[in-house]
């Protein structure tokens, strides 16, 4: 497969080529004949094009294809059905843009018979013309291997698993620090590593840092990149992967650190692949939009009934109406989360960090009679749509949990870190099939299928359930009381 801004200009010169050749088709004298015979859209009216309305057709429909094709540009290792589905997924956007286009405004509009058959071409055309560029040989032995991250000590673990050449590392700003002037790595005095207790790493190249990668990975023809951080957050992380993904370089990890990222469960070596793609900056912004004018929705018309939520709680006890707790989020940071109060001031200053009873439908005698219907109802949730709006949180995703807990839940769980591997959202997948903290090893299943599947349009399923849910709570807490 071609590589890097070649494999883009190869790709994007053959959507082009036959966008042109579909709508040259379209206007053929001969396919309009046979058109018209066909029964129930036969009749659609035609429009032959010629010169500068035929133009105007086809850079109408280039434009549109071109930018619904956008992430299809990037040479990533797809499958063949992945990258057919994606493809005819993309075209269908196209042609929907295509005919409302049309249908808003006539002069850029393409006859709909004509939208047909270009639609019909295309749909088979540009699949196939991916599948066939995408095509790569197999890796094996021959492949070509760098290590990004700066821990030196994993650094040599990977090298003394690994069994593909490796040429080189890629490092972030390190605080490692070098004795030998002829050794690459960088050691840090008290860090409990030495340049003698490391067997393989201190021949290796430092081929650069992170600024670099995307020219390593094009400089050295790259075909596998094993991360090697650390402690790394959301944005390093993401970043190397992201670069990785865009080169269509495979991005791997030693199984030791397997617990804290979605990898292969297939794979049986040491070394395995990370199983996660980055979301493009398509998916991401809508995401983002979606979760800002959820947040701003949710505070503006739920603000009545947050106020009377607070002067219930005031009333009953005098005490504070919100708290703040502390939460944990990607990749282990922590941020304040704030909740209506629906337990006695200060419930925790006996017990410490503990799941409530009511979360598995036992009484819990910390909880108020007002923090009851609010548990019930899920409104002692509602101050976080300030941590969504602020980008702390998430609309969907996994819950997030109080990092004492977490760090309980992870002695019995091993796998538990892998659910930081998104942000935390204020419901998901595990919370509308009613699986709470109480059923660890069920949450993290949720979770992390959620995050395998993560789609705007699964979260749009998600919260769609998760409303009709709390609306069926309200309903039957008004019943009883």
């Amino acid at each position: 497969m071609a590589s890097g801004w070649r494999y883009r200009i190869i790709s994007v010169a053959g959507v082009l080529a036959l966008i042109v050749a579909a709508v040259s088709v379209a206007n053929q004298p001969l396919v309009q004949a046979g058109f018209r015979l066909l029964p129930v859209i036969g009749h659609l009216p035609f429009d032959l094009a010629e010169g500068r309305e035929f133009a105007l057709e086809a850079a109408m429909t280039t434009v549109v294809v071109l930018l619904a094709l956008s992430p299809l540009y990037k040479p990533r290792p797809y499958r063949i059905l992945d990258i057919t589905m994606l493809a005819v997924k993309r075209m269908l956007v196209a042609l929907f843009a295509l005919a409302a286009i049309g249908y808003f405004d006539y002069t850029y509009r393409l006859p709909r018979a004509t939208l047909l058959i270009v639609g019909s071409l295309l749909v088979v055309a540009i699949p196939a013309w991916f599948v066939t560029i995408r095509s790569r040989p197999a890796r094996g032995e021959s492949g070509r291997a760098i290590i990004v991250g700066d821990d030196p000590g994993e650094i040599d673990r990977i090298l003394a698993a690994i069994d593909i050449p490796v040429f080189g590392y890629v490092s972030p700003p390190s605080p490692y620090v070098v004795e030998d002037s002829g050794t690459q790595l960088r050691v840090a005095d008290g860090a409990g590593i030495t340049t003698e207790s490391l067997a393989y790493t201190t021949n290796l190249e430092c081929l650069g840092g992170l600024s670099r990668l995307d020219d390593i990975l094009v400089e050295y023809d790259v075909d596998v990149a094993v991360f090697a951080f650390d402690e790394t957050d959301r944005e390093e992380f993401f970043g190397v992967l992201a670069t990785c993904h865009e080169h269509g370089v495979d991005a791997k990890i030693h199984r030791d650190k397997a617990d804290s990222v979605l990898v292969d469960d297939d794979e049986i070596e040491e070394i395995v692949a990370i199983d996660v793609e980055p979301w493009d900056w398509q998916e991401r912004a809508v995401k983002r939009v979606f979760d800002v004018v959820f947040a701003v929705a949710g505070l503006v018309f739920g603000l009545p009934l947050m106020m009377v939520v607070a002067l219930a709680i005031k009333l009953e006890d005098g005490g504070t109406i919100l708290y703040t707790q502390e939460r944990t989020a990607e990749f282990g940071d922590t941020f304040q989360v704030y909740k209506f109060r629906s337990m006695v001031q200060n419930a925790e200053e006996e017990t410490g960090a503990k799941l409530s009873e009511e979360d598995r439908d036992e009484q819990d005698p910390r909880v108020t009679r007002v923090g009851r219907i609010l548990r019930q109802t899920h409104f002692d949730e509602t101050p976080q749509l300030w941590s969504i709006l602020v980008g702390d949180m998430s609309v969907v995703g996994p819950r997030p949990e109080r990092p004492e807990l977490d760090s309980d839940i992870k002695e019995g769980v091993t796998d538990w870190r892998q659910r930081w591997f998104v942000r935390p959202g204020l419901t998901g997948l595990a919370q509308i099939n009613n699986v709470t903290g109480h059923k660890p090893q069920q949450k993290l299943r949720f979770d992390v299928e959620y995050i395998r599947r993560q789609s705007f349009w699964f979260d749009l399923k998600i919260v769609l359930r998760q409303i009709w849910q709390v609306a069926s709570a309200v309903a039957m807490t008004v019943a009883r009381h």
